[in-house]
């Protein structure tokens, strides 16, 4: 199952990647300290980084199972990414949005469309995603789409600027609801998103 290369919202483009990213990449939200503070990756010192990432996210497309969107405001500025990964009937999410362009509603306008597709898949029941305990905002993306919170994952994972041990991380995740059997021969009810 392959995803649209390109979901268009309001105010955003979401495309698939170009190696012509990397510049604005690199220039946009990966050097920045502050943008990365709660990613899995440390910030890219040369634009050669921002290359090898691209070229990693290129090629991940071809895997069948990862997807990476670059962000763009109006179609034109690139301002971050995010990215849907399905495995068997799940897919969690993950997203990097400029500095710049914090506070104005883009990473949930982005987030909102990538999970409203996956839900619509037949083979996807549950889409979900983390962030750092100490990151509100990212939590507050996540219930802007219908995501509810699950529970707190105990070291769950590194994120190198704020040290080596691993990290606590809310869970959060939106689900079909499970189809009823039909008790009198009528058909089972519409998946639906829970709240």
């Amino acid at each position: 199952m392959k995803p649209p290369e390109r979901f268009t919202t309001q105010r955003l483009t979401l495309r698939r990647p170009v190696l012509q990213d990397a510049d604005a990449i690199f220039s946009a939200y990966a050097q920045d300290r502050a943008v990365t503070q709660y990613l899995t990756w440390r910030p890219h010192r040369t634009i050669e980084e921002s290359r090898a990432f691209v070229e990693g996210r290129i090629a991940d497309w071809e895997t069948g199972t990862d997807f990476t969107w670059s962000i763009l405001l109006d179609g034109v500025e690139l301002i971050g990414g995010i990215a849907l990964r399905v495995r068997e009937f799940k897919a969690d999410v993950g997203y990097v949005l400029a500095r710049d362009h914090w506070g104005h509603g883009y990473a949930a306008e982005a987030l909102d469309v990538v999970v409203k597709w996956a839900l619509g898949q037949p083979a996807i029941h549950r889409v979900w995603a983390v962030c750092d305990i100490d990151n509100p905002s990212s939590a507050r993306v996540m219930e802007k789409v219908g995501m509810t919170r699950e529970g707190t994952l105990r070291r769950w994972v590194v994120h190198p600027q704020t040290g080596d041990s691993p990290r606590d991380c809310l869970c959060y995740s939106i689900i079909k609801e499970r189809r009823s059997e039909p008790s009198s021969g009528a058909n089972a009810a519409s998946p639906r998103r829970s709240l």
